[in-house]
């Protein structure tokens, strides 16, 4: 996997590495393996998990907001043909997960877990726990200060009106199945 920087031109192609598809979009973009029961519709900017593991229609997991449009809290959800909460984007240089619905906001990360491990709160250069590492080989996406714990995805799903949300939680990446952490970041 790899980190493409091209500022000013947006890369559109195709490459194939070990057998598998990788997509290359916008100014800083991961590479997204191909996943046949994965049909992502989300709009670029959006972090979502590799698999599709059970979601019904074959959207894909994304970071979401818990709820309906703004909240502080943050859950993994069922991609959303039509973006929106479930739009972010993370800077690579500052660590910071943006939220593309709410702009103004990035994701936190609570260590206390009350009442989510993460949050949405107002974007803050400073704050430690609003900075986050990805590791573009494995998928792991985890707070800057401690590496070896990933965001997570719960696992156990359930309905969310027409869509499907499970938790987003903080676990230590190598006792965690890398399906249920494994991120990939459009940007």
């Amino acid at each position: 996997m790899f980190v493409i920087k091209k500022p000013g031109n947006i890369v559109a192609g195709l490459a194939l590495a070990a057998g598998t598809v990788l997509a290359i979009w916008g100014l800083e973009s991961y590479a997204q393996a191909d996943n046949p029961a994965l049909a992502l519709q989300t709009p670029s900017p959006v972090i979502h998990l590799a698999e599709n593991l059970d979601e019904k229609d074959g959207l894909g997991w994304c970071i979401d907001t818990l709820g309906r449009g703004f909240s502080n809290n943050l859950q993994v959800h069922s991609c959303k043909p039509r973006g929106g909460d479930v739009q972010f984007a993370f800077t690579p240089e500052t660590g910071e997960i943006r939220s593309v619905a709410f702009p103004d906001y990035c994701a936190v990360h609570r260590p206390d877990g009350e009442p989510t491990d993460f949050g949405l709160v107002p974007c803050d250069a400073g704050d430690p726990a609003q900075r986050f590492a990805f590791d573009a080989e494995s998928g792991a996406l985890s707070p800057a200060a401690a590496p070896d714990q990933c965001l997570t995805a719960g696992a156990a799903s359930r309905s969310a009106g027409p869509f499907m949300s499970r938790e987003l939680l903080l676990a230590e990446c190598n006792a965690t199945n890398p399906a249920l952490r494994h991120w990939v970041i459009l940007n």
